[in-house]
């Protein structure tokens, strides 16, 4: 049997969701496409959008998680390519405080949302 799938979403947890909305909102420009709120309040789901693509980032918020999450080594990241001039958003970014590790040999860096997730950013090579 062949199995057809696509890439939908990738999910991070987060303690703050406004907060983590609106970093993602001012450092990638993603905005909100939905949400699902649990009828009796113990998780909210927003989904974000790129608006270039239909792949989307799930921010989850648990009412009774109390604490940062345990990231591990932080070897897992999301990467996202910008077609803006690579070296103004870098520069943005970094003005931000929110660059955490750069690569100039590789011409990458990484931002750190407001939990502590790793974001690789990387010029459009289209």
């Amino acid at each position: 049997m062949k199995v057809n799938c696509r890439f939908d979403h990738y999910n991070f947890n987060v303690a703050d969701l406004e907060k983590s909305i609106k970093f993602y909102e001012e450092a990638l420009n993603f905005t909100e496409k939905r949400r699902k709120v649990a009828d009796d309040g113990s998780f909210i789901l927003v989904f974000l959008e790129d608006n270039q693509t239909n792949f989307l980032l799930e921010l989850t918020w648990l009412r009774d998680w109390d604490g940062s999450y345990n990231l591990g080594d932080n070897e897992r990241h999301l990467c996202v390519r910008t077609s803006d001039d690579y070296d103004k958003v870098r520069e943005y970014h970094r003005e931000k405080g929110w660059i955490c590790y750069e690569n100039e040999k590789m011409n990458l860096y990484f931002i750190a949302d407001p939990d502590g997730h790793w974001i690789e950013v990387v010029p459009d090579r289209r």
